[in-house]
């Protein structure tokens, strides 16, 4: 459950410091034999900043409950 919490954690403040990612996706417009006409268009996934954060308290909150072992 500790390794749980901190991978969220690391998780939380990544997506903080990155707001997003553009993934190019390569589309074929026109496929007549030899010829070929692609297009490549980027599509924007984002994620709302405080999605980051609630993952790094929930992390933070399982690190800090785990219990001890020896």
């Amino acid at each position: 459950m500790k390794a749980v919490g901190w991978v969220l954690i690391a998780l939380g403040i990544v997506m903080i410091i990155i707001k997003g990612v553009s993934i190019p996706e390569k589309k074929t417009i026109i496929d007549a034999g030899p010829i070929q006409v692609n297009k490549t268009e980027n599509h924007w996934y984002g994620w709302p900043t405080y999605v980051g954060g609630v993952l790094a308290i929930v992390g933070v909150v399982m690190v800090a409950s785990a219990k001890k072992t020896s």
